[in-house]
């Protein structure tokens, strides 16, 4: 029996045009901010409204759409904001365990063997394979 595998599970889904809920949601926020702002501030000091409109519509657009290394705007700052707050000092302190002595057992009538227990190679053809894999042609 087959069964289909989800792909693409990392996406959220699009809910206006291309536009996924949360940068819908960033949008419509600031300019909810920006028509509150209009009326309320623009009649006094038109130039502190648009600086501020400039200001806000920059972060909407960028937590909206910004991706910095594959990573959304907002988890790039969260990410930005805990290396900041976090220590940096790291520090190794050596645990001190005591050793574990462990009595061995004396065997008398052990016969020594002349060969040694391992084989040890007299020269490694690794190097010669290197040198064949890197100079291949097709």
């Amino acid at each position: 029996m087959q069964f289909s595998v989800p792909q693409f599970i990392e996406s959220e889904a699009k809910i206006a045009g291309p536009l996924t809920f949360r940068q819908v949601l960033y949008l419509a926020g600031a300019g909810l901010v920006i028509m509150l702002l209009y009326f309320s501030l623009a009649k006094m000091n038109f130039f502190l409204f648009i600086v501020i409109t400039v200001l806000l519509a920059g972060i909407a657009l960028s937590l909206a759409f910004l991706r910095i290394g594959g990573y959304s705007f907002t988890v790039f700052l969260k990410n930005f904001l805990n290396f900041f707050i976090s220590s940096k000092v790291y520090l190794w302190e050596r645990k001190v365990v005591s050793p574990k002595i462990v009595p061995q057992k004396k065997e008398f009538n052990k016969e020594v063997s002349e060969e040694p227990a391992l084989k040890i190679a007299e020269k490694s053809n690794l190097r010669k394979l290197s040198t064949q894999i890197e100079t291949m042609t097709k």
